[in-house]
């Protein structure tokens, strides 16, 4: 009897004729995502990827694999041949792995994918369960309803059985619904609105705007940090920093100061709207959700959607904060966005923003402005960065 890691694809299978290129990225990701362990085998059956491993390197490879979008559980389970007997046996090995040390209730629950298996699944379900229990009652019982442990019995082309269930992230393969460009900072949201459009298929860059000498190379090393942990699930991020200072200074000497928010959010859309022509990108990702500052009312955000053509896609406009902390603590950013350094938006931070904007005199105070040449002025300065957790 051999071991192997199950992994089930989630919505990929309800995805008809690209049903297989979405499998296939996903695939690749996984493979990739474990190649630093002795894959001995891997192939797909019926909507399911099996990976044959040492079962030693077992949990770690699934920390990796759950990482991988388009997964929704990983399993290690045994490989047993179409026979009862083997069934049964396989059964058994896995209930002695588990060493359970008291009494615990189980249900068998089988799959009868492959029709051609002359037992069916209500036949299956009783006659391994009769098993179990001449083997092992008292210490195991029956409990149809809700049970300590599941053991699951797969019958395909092999017949595979289990009882752990890892959740994964659910989605679609990285790179399958277009690239976007994530304005990150380094708070708590923008790296979670980076997770939730990636893990929806979308390729991520990020563009990250500060003010240095006003900002410090710490509170750049902590967004560097954000990308980092992001590449884990992501891939390789490109990120382009900008250094927004000129701009401000602008604003700040030219325009009225509770404007300074709105005016600067205008910029870093413009500016993204350009880097996005220069490298295909196809929308503008943002962490903003509705009414926690200033530039995230809604009159705020339609002042500053009307400065660009793209999409600007805000996947947390209508999550709490509690939400998004949940999430980001989930996928370990938190601790890093945290961290008390200052970010641009601190710099020029008027007393009293306006909230309520209206697009003509936002316009006005633009006509004081050299709009095109800051926008070009702050591209030629920018600064690659090509950020990987690999490295």
């Amino acid at each position: 009897m051999d071991w192997y890691l199950s992994v089930s694809f989630g919505e990929l299978a309800l995805k008809g004729k690209n049903r297989k290129t979405f499998e296939d990225r996903a695939v690749k990701k996984i493979i990739e995502s474990v190649k630093n362990y002795k894959v001995d085998d891997f192939y797909k059956e019926q909507g399911k990827l099996y990976i044959k491993a040492d079962r030693e390197d077992f949990d770690e490879m699934i920390n990796h694999i759950k990482k991988v979008f388009g997964i929704v559980y990983i399993s290690p389970c045994i490989k047993v041949s179409r026979d009862v007997d083997e069934i049964v046996k396989g059964v058994f090995e896995l209930i002695d792995s588990k060493e359970i040390q008291s009494k615990t209730s189980f249900k068998v629950e089988a799959k009868r994918s492959d029709k051609s298996f002359p037992i069916k699944s209500p036949e299956l379900n009783p006659l391994i369960g009769g098993e179990v229990l001449k083997k092992y009652a008292p210490m195991l019982y029956v409990d149809v309803h809700e049970p300590d442990m599941m053991i699951y019995i797969d019958v395909k082309n092999h017949i595979y059985i289990y009882t752990d269930r890892v959740k994964g992230y659910g989605g679609l393969p990285i790179g399958s619904s277009g690239r976007g460009l994530l304005l990150l900072s380094g708070g708590i949201d923008s790296p979670v609105a980076g997770f939730m459009l990636a893990r929806r298929g979308v390729e991520i860059s990020a563009l990250h705007f500060h003010s240095y000498p006003f900002t410090s190379d710490r509170a750049f090393d902590k967004v560097k940090k954000l990308a980092e942990i992001l590449s884990y699930y992501t891939g390789k991020i490109t990120m382009y920093s900008i250094n927004l200072l000129p701009i401000q200074r602008e604003i700040n000497e030219k325009c009225r100061a509770r404007e300074m928010t709105i005016l600067s959010r205008r910029f870093m859309m413009r500016i993204g709207e350009e880097i996005s022509k220069l490298h295909d990108y196809n929308a503008l990702i943002t962490g903003e959700s509705l009414g926690q500052v200033a530039s995230q009312t809604i009159e705020s955000v339609g002042v500053i959607n009307q400065v660009v053509s793209m999409p600007i896609l805000r996947p947390l406009i209508g999550m709490d904060k509690t939400e998004i902390i949940e999430i980001s603590r989930d996928i370990d950013t938190y601790e890093t966005s945290i961290l008390p350094f200052e970010d641009c938006c601190t710099v020029f931070l008027p007393d009293r923003p306006v909230t309520k904007p209206r697009l003509s005199d936002i316009l006005r105070s633009e006509e004081n402005l050299d709009v095109e040449g800051l926008v070009r002025d702050a591209i030629d300065r920018m600064e690659i960065f090509e950020i990987d957790i690999e490295d």
